[in-house]
């Protein structure tokens, strides 16, 4: 079983139908005594509406179809993360971590019936044609996806490379509905992009893939050679990444960290409970670390801000991050596919939960959106507190939820407000921020020193 921490699922991944389980008799003998006496009672149910269903509906139901449906309503009533993959989903999602995969190049979640972007993937066909995180589609193909699963809604929006499809969507800066035709292709996802800024190496980790450690190992290695001389620091971008492979996140954890826990997984029973622990070696030679997250960074991308910012290692630029705190375990089932089940709650070095709360940054920077971008009433920050279902937080010391922050990131570097402080406060031109111990709220000490503002993004002449 492996074991990932999904925040949301690529669209390219979900969807279609499961083979036949036959539950047509499910009554047996049982006493009141019996311990899974009610259980037995509650199958009888099943197995009764299902034989109506088969016999009176008003047309002929598909068999399969209305198996897959129940097993997908029992999941999607436990909480937003979990779900059946038939065996093509599962498929998909294997071709997925592995980092190529055919579709848009979207991260999905449903919310309150429609799909919710949460994030266009850099450099394909849905990033683009200009679709934006937190947009709303409602339609494709002019037909409503309100009453679909969001595993049949992604189903509809996979097809063969090269052909259309139409998205209707939602903005909240925009007065009406927009439709973006977009074109299919094969999605390539290069987990990790990175370059020298000055003496500065500055690696953005979009997913964690199969690649992500090892690609950013090489690609830190690479520049520091390329630079010639030791680099100032290193700034990774964690913003807008909406998670994936737990041992990516712990690897990735680990190519900066000594010593010490870099995150811990409670599952339902206390012998459940792993520790995965740091190995020496820190790839960036003890050289300064900044970590920028935004509102689309979750899971794996908040076990590492975590794990870095626990153990100073790292300072955390930016604005509250998802707050997507659970684990999913992908359990096979032979040749019927897969469960994706949330299976337990991870927590930070120092014991925090971020459950239905995220990390919150040593220092808030505000990414302040164009005008075109801006909502025409004021908007309720998203995360996983907005959630319909979603798995509440497991905090002694704060049961408090909070909503995530904007996930808007301009696509030139210069406008780029949190990018331009991280590389300032890198370089010395700034004095450094003042960072006040953190109290029970989770809150950390987020304001600049005295006299300090993040500067201004700069603009070309």
């Amino acid at each position: 079983m492996r074991k990932t921490d999904y925040a949301f699922w690529t669209f390219v991944a979900l969807a279609g139908m499961a083979g036949l389980t036959t539950v047509l008799n499910v009554s047996r003998t049982y006493s009141a005594t019996t311990p899974n006496a009610e259980i037995y009672k509650q199958l009888d149910l099943f197995g009764d509406v299902l034989e109506r269903v088969r016999s009176d509906y008003v047309e002929k139901p598909d068999d399969s179809t209305l198996i897959d449906s129940a097993i997908n309503g029992m999941l999607a009533g436990l909480d937003p993360h979990s779900a059946y993959l038939n065996p093509k989903n599962y498929r998909d999602m294997q071709v997925q971590t592995r980092g190529e995969f055919g579709g848009l190049g979207i991260e999905v979640t449903m919310e309150n019936g429609v799909v919710k972007v949460v994030s266009p993937i850099d450099e394909t066909p849905a990033a683009k044609a200009g679709l934006q995180a937190n947009d709303l589609i409602t339609h494709l193909d002019g037909e409503q996806i309100v009453g679909l699963t969001l595993e049949q809604a992604v189903e509809k929006m996979r097809g063969p490379v090269n052909t259309p499809i139409t998205l209707t969507i939602v903005r909240k800066s925009a007065e009406d509905p927009l439709e973006i035709k977009i074109v299919r292709d094969v999605i390539r996802i290069n987990a990790v992009k990175s370059r020298l800024e000055g003496d500065v190496i500055y690696a953005k980790v979009s997913t964690f893939n199969e690649q992500t450690h090892t690609n950013l190992v090489k690609q830190i290695d690479a520049l520091r050679k390329q630079l010639g001389k030791p680099a100032r620091g290193i700034i990774i971008d964690l913003r807008n990444n909406p998670g994936g492979l737990l041992d990516q996140a712990i690897n990735v954890s680990d190519d900066f960290l000594d010593q010490g826990a870099i995150v811990l997984t409670k599952g339902r029973n206390l012998e459940e409970t792993q520790r995965s622990n740091a190995r020496a070696g820190d790839i960036a030679e003890g050289k300064r670390i900044l970590v920028l997250i935004n509102g689309g960074s979750a899971s794996a991308s908040e076990i590492v801000a975590g794990a870095l910012q626990d153990h100073k290692r790292a300072l955390v630029i930016g604005t509250r991050s998802f707050g997507k705190g659970s684990v999913q375990t992908i359990i096979p089932l032979g040749q019927n596919g897969a469960l994706r089940l949330t299976t337990a709650r991870y927590y930070t070095p120092s014991g925090r939960s971020i459950q239905a709360k995220g990390i919150m940054p040593d220092v808030i920077i505000e990414q302040e959106l164009p005008e075109e971008l801006k909502p025409k009433r004021p908007e309720r920050p998203r995360g996983e507190a907005s959630l319909r279902g979603h798995l509440k937080g497991e905090d002694a010391k704060n049961k408090k939820e909070e909503s995530g922050s904007s996930a808007y990131v301009p696509k030139e570097p210069e406008k780029d407000t949190q990018l331009q402080y991280a590389l300032k406060l890198m370089r010395g031109e700034i004095p450094e921020p003042t960072i006040l111990p953190r109290d029970d709220e989770g809150k950390s000490g987020e304001t600049p020193a005295a006299g300090t503002k993040a500067p201004a993004a700069t603009k070309k002449q």
